[in-house]
């Protein structure tokens, strides 16, 4: 995808991954609007990077989405690419009495969201781009986070097949496929000793550059690719 002069819409664009993503498209000399639940993320987004532009917004919720699409069609009509990153991870037990309204939670964030937001953002004038964020657990899950693996992997199977259904508008969908990342995902201090968001971001930035459209790095890239023996192998060592 061409890396500069676009309008990109980053979903989650306050934390982790999506400020990762939103410091290096400022940088490439993109016009980046951020979205979030928490106000105050986007503000210390915003004092970071002054150029970018904040819009608080609850994805869990139907009408909040539809709110934010409004308020870009309204103001931002120019929006060409969507970088759907945002996304919760849950450590949840199946016994736990809250199980399926904390599952909920995190599929209508994790699924419901993504497909809404890309067949909003497909009603814009000039649509180029869907960046969509999955998970190496996608492939290879972790089973006391049971209901995010299998939301990733929904996601995963929904940006192959939109590849192939906008592929006829001359519309890039593009995968970008993290591993364990030291950011706040699922909780703080879990992924500490996790490799830099710095690094990860780099290093699919050159794949972008390259003209890839299925971005990996480190574990997910071995996971992405592997069979049905190196899969087992790899979940039985996640899992004990």
């Amino acid at each position: 995808m061409q890396l500069s002069n676009n309008t990109i819409l980053i979903t989650g664009g306050a934390t982790g991954i999506g400020l990762g993503l939103t410091e290096r498209f400022v940088k490439e000399g993109n016009k980046v609007i951020i979205c979030g639940r928490r106000q105050e993320a986007l503000a210390e987004a915003k004092l970071k990077f002054p150029s970018i532009i904040t819009y608080r917004v609850d994805l869990e919720k139907e009408n909040e989405r539809i709110g934010l699409f409004e308020w870009i069609r309204e103001n931002h009509n120019d929006l060409n690419v969507l970088v759907n990153n945002a996304g919760i991870q849950q450590r949840l037990a199946l016994t736990d009495e809250e199980f399926f309204s904390k599952a909920r939670h995190e599929i209508a964030i994790n699924v419901d969201a993504p497909i809404h937001l890309t067949a909003l953002f497909l009603k814009l004038d000039h649509p180029k781009a869907v960046l969509n964020v999955t998970s190496g657990l996608a492939f290879v899950p972790m089973v006391n986070a049971s209901v995010y693996c299998a939301s990733k992997s929904f996601l995963h199977s929904f940006t192959t097949s939109l590849g192939k259904l906008l592929s006829k508008r001359n519309i890039e969908v593009i995968e970008i496929i993290p591993p364990g990342l030291n950011t706040d995902l699922g909780g703080k201090g879990l992924h500490d000793n996790y490799p830099p968001v710095s690094e990860f971001i780099e290093s699919i930035f050159i794949q972008l550059i390259e003209g890839k459209r299925t971005l990996t790095f480190g574990m997910s890239a071995m996971v992405s690719k592997a069979g049905p023996d190196e899969m087992e192998i790899a979940f039985n060592r996640m899992n004990p």
